[in-house]
């Protein structure tokens, strides 16, 4: 142990190899340790609403408004305030509508610089200036510095910065720099981002959210089962294929996958139109708006009709050769009458609203038809090549997983499986039993296996694993007894659409249940919370997204518009800065031309949970134990050092 000890000082020395660089590194640390905790902002549940998903970034669910307010209090009027907070969320937009209004844009540049300055300094003051340097923009990191880092007593440089500020609008920077300050408002206005699930499906755009996710300075994403979909569509397995097209076709946004993948849907869309040529298909019309002719539209049903019939087969042969998967009461094409038009379901007969199944053979149902086959190997290929869907999916597999726990607050999607008693579900996964935390473990690497795994079983494994997380009831991502699918296309009695959650929904406000939870995966009750998405809070109902008296946080509140009209609002966000946390509850989005030209805000209403006493430090969070660490460490190399047993490297 001693070796091992001196050989992880030896390799710290070539870091630190003089007493001076690992004293100054100390220093820097200890110091570190004492400034303000960065500002976490939580979302889940985005499903594709790139547009409101966007806004809220820009904005902190708040927070650029809450920080304005601190540094202007009552000297500035709630209007100016509004003004000056979209112009930071979108600064070349705002600032061409002011050049057709302002007629003196010389006085309004310098005007606006100078409270851009205050917020950016504001805004700047928790963090270290080696932080905010790594984050200026390269064009103006000098001239920021200098400016936000002036002090208001040192008078004898006032007149140094007011020349820069006039320079910089005599050379006709001005709006160059206002985009300058405002972005960079927005990169230090939160420090880390928690994606809690659900980027994909039914909004027109999770590949432009993927993107700028990409680009983001701090991100961490706990899968939800919309998004292992898509990793399963990625890896090549049917059934998620055939889910991810059809969900696409339901919400009329097949260009996410044509012109936002480049995945060529023609020989889906030649194959639809040929078979159900005839077919009306009115259980297969299309959910939310959308721009398309009534020609267009007429295709994507068809379509939306084609992937279906082919998912139901799929899904039949995925369940057949996954025994162990216990799903056999889920197919159900082989419990149709398709002479009468009816299907026989625990027991009950039901008369079929659609019951024109042109490609089905009745004594081989699951079997899929050359032309369905061949469509089926063609988008199996072309999901595969895909590099810019491979490029996301590998994003999400290095940033992501199933679960995290940060700074005390345990995040995950869906659910904690649960029995009836509140105890924890044991689940049989490939003759394994897992419950709890080691659940979430297993599903998490088998998902990678899906990708990753030389073992050609294994990784068929891994691959049908993705399919099993999107819609098992033992998933903790799903969490309900079955995915009603079939009998919401074919059936219209509303009992047999009905699927039942895990008893996990109806237990959280029991403290005990929560408590049992938090201990699983290593977090104190006292002080810990649970932050999850996946099932959306029906505010209009006056239902709370506060749970057990604040420790579980369900911040699904609608971001999908296909949801606003059951929850009555556009989301919940959640915001944990120095001072505690604040749950931001949101509008509906009308778009961003009306939040520039409006200076509409789509935050609307925030909860304090909890407001601490004393303001949290960076020695307060994981970072800061990793720091602690890091400063033992050290100082265990200077004691080295003065020992004499590690020489310096002059």
């Amino acid at each position: 142990m001693e070796e091992l000890k001196f050989k992880y000082l030896q390799r710290l020395s070539e870091l630190y190899p003089t007493i001076a660089q690992a004293s100054t590194e100390v220093i820097n640390l200890q110091a570190i340790l004492n400034l303000p905790k960065g500002t976490e902002h939580f979302l889940t549940d985005i499903h594709g609403e790139y547009e409101a998903f966007s806004h809220v970034l820009k904005n902190g669910s708040g927070s650029v408004r809450r920080k304005i307010d601190d540094v202007f209090g009552n000297t500035m009027s709630s209007r100016d305030k509004q003004a000056l907070a979209t112009l930071i969320y979108y600064p070349r937009e705002k600032m061409d509508r002011v050049k057709k209004e302002e007629s003196n844009m010389e006085d309004w540049y310098k005007i606006t610089l100078y409270r851009l300055i205050e917020v950016c300094k504001r805004t700047a003051s928790k963090y270290t200036r080696s932080k905010v340097r790594k984050a200026l923009p390269k064009d103006f990191a000098y001239v920021i510095e200098e400016l936000i880092t002036e002090k208001a007593e040192l008078t004898d440089k006032e007149s140094y910065y007011n020349e820069i500020v006039n320079t910089i609008i005599r050379v006709r920077r001005a709006e160059e720099f206002i985009v300058a300050l405002s972005e960079l408002i927005q990169r230090l206005i939160v420090d880390h981002l928690h994606i809690v699930g659900d980027i994909y499906d039914r909004g027109p755009g999770p590949h432009i959210i993927m993107e700028k996710l990409m680009k983001h300075h701090s991100v961490d994403i706990q899968w939800g089962n919309h998004d292992v979909l898509w990793m399963g569509a990625a890896a090549g397995q049917r059934g998620c294929i055939a889910n991810v097209i059809r969900i696409c076709a339901r919400y009329g946004n097949l260009d996410i996958l044509e012109d936002g993948y480049g995945i060529n849907l023609l020989p889906l869309a030649t194959f639809a139109i040929s078979t159900y040529a005839d077919d009306p298909c009115q259980c297969f019309g299309l959910k939310g708006t959308s721009s398309y002719t009534a020609q267009e539209k007429e295709m994507e049903i068809k379509m939306h009709k084609a992937i279906s019939i082919i998912q139901f087969k799929v899904e039949g042969q995925i369940i057949r050769k996954n025994p162990g998967f216990k799903m056999e009461s889920r197919n159900l094409l082989h419990h149709i009458d398709y002479e009468k038009g009816t299907i026989e379901i625990d027991g009950k007969i039901y008369e079929l609203l659609d019951k024109n199944f042109p490609t089905i053979d009745p004594k081989h149902p699951y079997m899929l038809t050359k032309e369905e086959e061949d469509i089926m190997e063609r988008l199996e290929r072309a999901f595969l090549n895909c590099g810019k869907l491979q490029e996301h999916m590998r994003f999400l597999l290095n940033k992501g997983g199933l679960y995290k726990v940060f700074n005390n607050n345990l995040l995950y999607h869906g659910c904690v499986p649960l029995n009836e008693d509140g105890s924890m579900k044991s689940v049989r996964i490939y003759g394994k039993t897992y419950k709890g935390k080691a659940l979430y473990e297993a599903l998490e690497s088998y998902v990678r296996k899906g990708f990753f795994a030389v073992d050609p079983k294994e990784k068929e494994r891994g691959k049908d694993m993705m399919w099993y997380i999107w819609l098992h009831e033992n998933s903790p991502l799903f969490g309900k007894d079955k995915m009603a699918t079939f009998e919401r296309y074919f059936l219209a009695e509303k009992e047999t659409h009905k699927e039942k959650k895990n008893p996990y929904y109806s237990m959280l406000e029991n403290e005990k249940v929560v408590d049992s939870i938090m201990e699983e995966f290593g977090l104190e009750s006292e002080c810990a919370h649970i932050v999850n998405g996946h099932v959306p809070v029906k505010s209009k109902n006056g239902e709370s997204p506060i749970k057990c008296g604040g420790k579980v946080l369900v911040i699904d509140g609608g971001f999908s518009k296909a949801y606003q009209k059951e929850t009555g609002i556009a989301g919940y966000t959640l915001i944990y800065n120095s001072y505690g946390l604040i749950l931001a509850a949101h509008d509906p989005f009308e778009s961003t031309e009306a939040a520039i030209e409006k200076e509409s805000d789509i935050h609307s209403d925030s909860i304090v949970i909890k407001r601490v006493l004393a303001r949290k430090r960076v020695e307060d969070t994981d970072t800061g134990k990793e720091i602690k660490e890091r400063i033992q460490d050290l100082e265990l190399l200077l004691e080295a050092y003065r020992s004499g047993m590690i020489k310096e490297k002059i």
